[in-house]
């Protein structure tokens, strides 16, 4: 198996992600690097949770003139979350390294900051469509002598319809640049732009089946709408996860099923498009730093997350395609962990969960467990039974475990 030296990357650089605990290139790595660094086009097909992000940052870093005053990378996501975490990554690998800077552009942050920083020596930005091309228009983003233009998640941009954005701000960069794109899947309109802007790509597929990670178990729960917040209830006092994130379909239902599990005294949160940017990187914080346990959120707003020990995933309401479910699943089970994906579904979903079996060739595991309709009536509600639950997260061991104690003794002195 190559190496990151016999890949190119320098030595100092390795030593850098050694420090990190990386030591092996992953096969989107292997694959990538080299053609980045002989400068060719790049379109990458690859799941979430591959290592895609250093497959391009890597070998950027390595050719990046530090002496140059201008904007030399760009790098374009769908969501402020994705833009955050590449910046955070960049910033990891460039803590040692005179005269390389790093910013982040996106919605929701000040923009009078982001203008200050802009006016120092910025080689590198990553930014969002719509942030992005408000800076072209004040003019306060040249992107006139960009030599590396990067499009990650490119069938996200295209699924929250930001690709005629992601044109217009091609179009600001120079012909000479070499172009990446990286996404999950290949939809007809990402080949069209990778058509139109790229010379002679390089085409990499890392899977040829974009399905689930084998290391991700999946099972589908029958249930029936208002017997929903039970039974998720009752799956989390059975699996309790060290750390879940629970997808819902609309920022109305997050902030609903928030309302409810906080009432029931789990350590939650939410994370939709209605926050404010600081309430957002406040939620993701405490998440990753093990002081919630459940993220209840919208698909846009998650898309991107890279959290460390995400246990499980819950669709407390079923994805509307299969490119959405590979998504939401895709949270757990992260460099090569165990992961547990729960499905709910009513009669009225079937449809729904038969057509992501059959796009992605699987077969998900179907459980019922007494959540129907008829054993519902004359019963006490579930969720009123369940009020003063706490979930204790299994026992662990290794790397989580210090972690988990956190997560456990925040439990305690909520109770008090």
């Amino acid at each position: 198996m190559p190496d990151f030296l016999s890949l190119g990357i320098s030595d100092k650089a390795v030593k850098r992600l050694r420090e990190f605990g990386i030591a092996q290139p992953t096969p989107i790595q292997q694959q990538a690097i080299p053609y980045v660094m002989d400068g060719k086009d790049v379109i990458a097909q690859a799941q979430t949770g591959t290592g895609k992000t250093f497959a391009f940052i890597l070998p950027i870093l390595e050719k990046i003139d530090v002496n140059a005053e201008h904007v030399q990378a760009l790098i374009v996501t769908p969501t402020r979350e994705l833009a955050l975490q590449i910046t955070e990554e960049v910033e990891k690998l460039i803590a040692k390294m005179e005269g390389v800077d790093v910013l982040a552009v996106y919605g929701g942050q000040d923009v009078e900051k982001q203008l200050k920083k802009l006016k120092k020596n910025v080689q590198i930005v990553v930014g969002t469509p719509g942030r992005l091309l408000d800076h072209i228009r004040r003019g306060t983003i040249q992107l006139s002598q960009v030599s590396f233009l990067v499009l990650d998640e490119a069938d996200q941009m295209l699924h929250i319809g930001f690709l005629n954005e992601v044109e217009d701000i091609i179009r600001e960069t120079p012909k000479s640049r070499q172009t990446m794109l990286f996404s999950a899947t290949m939809p007809e309109e990402i080949r069209k732009l990778a058509a139109k802007h790229m010379k002679s790509p390089e085409y990499i597929q890392i899977e040829k089946t974009q399905g689930p990670a084998d290391n991700v178990k999946q099972i589908a729960i029958h249930t029936i709408d208002r017997a929903k917040q039970a039974t998720l209830i009752q799956l989390i006092e059975t699996h309790r996860p060290y750390l879940a994130v629970i997808f819902c379909r609309t920022k109305r239902r997050v902030s609903k099923l928030y309302e409810v599990l906080k009432s029931h005294k789990f350590l939650c949160d939410e994370l939709h498009g209605d926050l404010s940017q600081a309430k957002r990187e406040q939620v993701m914080k405490r998440f990753r730093e093990g002081e919630i346990q459940l993220l209840i959120a919208t698909d846009v707003a998650a898309r991107g997350l890279d959290v460390e020990g995400v246990t499980h995933v819950f669709n407390y309401d079923i994805p509307q395609d299969a490119e959405s479910y590979i998504h939401r699943i895709g949270r757990t089970g992260r460099a090569g962990t165990k992961g547990l994906a729960i499905t709910l579904y009513s009669t009225d979903d079937r449809p729904t969960l038969d057509m992501i079996e059959k796009e992605l060739n699987i077969r998900i595991q179907k459980q019922n467990i007494g959540n129907t309709e008829s054993k519902q009536k004359g019963k006490e509600k579930p969720d009123q039974k369940q009020n003063d639950r706490r979930v204790k997260p299994k026992p662990t061991t290794g790397a989580r475990a210090d972690r988990e104690k956190r997560v456990t003794s925040g439990q305690k002195s909520k109770s008090r």
